[in-house]
């Protein structure tokens, strides 16, 4: 599937949710394709290429069952190995899901070509990396940039590294983006998804850190051509992201409704439905005679009313029909007649 304008590109964000299990890792594919996701999305990195050896972790990442002690630690234990990459590429293939990764480095970028994959994404944290920016703009793909705590001067120059180098700005696709975990909800600002693309002419979509599925359905109905919410088998598993993501009752909700969504925006023009032409003599009204009207008598505001069906003189034409003569007798609740 192509990201267009006609169909969200829904993105299960498996991440590191894994946790560093090919078994789950396998077993995330299954569910993203059974609830309705478009593309799954792991992480590609090495920890020694990521983090210090005494990076401290977020917030988020702090837990009391995470015993791991630092960043790199914790990345050790959730890398993607080869084996994992092979498996899992194979598995989306035969599933018929895009197998999508996000690539914290060089290293994995240049891993990642030969996968041949439809699109890179770009974390939000490497959106001011310009050496990365300059080695993924030279692979001449589609680019899916997330734009989590950057401003419009850093997106610009992201756009600008990626265009110098050969990515056809056509073929980036933005991604307004809280990076908090969770995203609270009064930090979200979905109006940004209309300021990018109308600041960038390009098609913008919206990563989803948030709890439930609100947000990202809201996404949907202010533009978002891409949806990427991160996928759990549980929250209840050991891990950074678990209790933020959806299990996958949640996540097949939140395809389903961003599907009804779609169909619901219509196409901007105001017309009369095919289902309401059936309606429209059963809900409008016509004028009738509130009260015996004797043949030759003038209609009058008092002898004349409007009701339902719709099949008779329009009430649009009230106030002309005021002062003409009856051509017959009507009696009350008549639909009245001009022949």
């Amino acid at each position: 599937m192509k990201i267009s304008n006609k169909k969200t590109f829904i993105i299960a964000e498996a991440g590191v949710n894994h946790n560093g299990s090919i078994k789950k890792a396998l077993k995330l594919i299954d569910i993203a394709k059974k609830s309705g996701a478009d593309a799954i999305k792991f992480q590609t990195f090495k920890a020694e290429n990521l983090a210090t050896l005494y990076a401290p972790k977020a917030d988020y990442q702090k837990n009391k069952f995470l015993k791991e002690q630092t960043q790199f630690q914790m990345l050790k234990k959730l890398e993607f190995t080869d084996a994992m990459h092979d498996l899992c590429f194979k598995k989306c293939k035969k599933k018929k899901i895009i197998f999508i990764s996000s690539a914290f480095d060089i290293e994995s970028l240049d891993y990642l070509k030969k996968f041949n994959i439809s699109y890179y994404k770009v974390p939000s944290g490497e959106i001011t990396n310009i050496p990365y920016l300059e080695f993924l703009g030279k692979l001449r793909k589609k680019v899916i940039l997330s734009t989590g705590m950057s401003n419009i001067y850093e997106i610009k120059r992201a756009i600008k590294t990626l265009v110098k180098n050969r990515t056809k700005k056509n073929n980036i696709i933005l991604m307004q983006c809280t990076s908090s975990y969770p995203a609270p909800y009064n930090e979200i600002n979905l109006n940004t998804i209309a300021t990018l693309r109308k600041k960038f002419k390009l098609n913008v979509g919206f990563s989803d850190h948030s709890l439930g599925v609100q947000a990202s359905i809201a996404a949907v109905a202010l533009g978002a051509k891409v949806i990427e919410k991160h996928i759990t088998l549980s929250k209840k598993l050991i891990g950074p992201d678990h209790k933020a993501s959806l299990d996958p009752k949640e996540f097949k909700f939140m395809a389903e409704s961003i599907r009804i969504v779609e169909k619901s925006l219509g196409n901007k023009i105001k017309k009369i439905s095919k289902s309401e032409k059936k309606n429209i003599y059963i809900v409008r009204k016509s004028i009738v005679a509130s009260t015996f009207i004797k043949k030759n008598d003038k209609f009058t505001e008092l002898n004349i009313t409007c009701k339902r069906p719709g099949n008779g003189i329009s009430p649009v034409f009230f106030k002309k029909l005021i002062g003409k003569k009856a051509v017959k007798n009507f009696y009350k609740n008549n639909l009245i007649s001009l022949k």
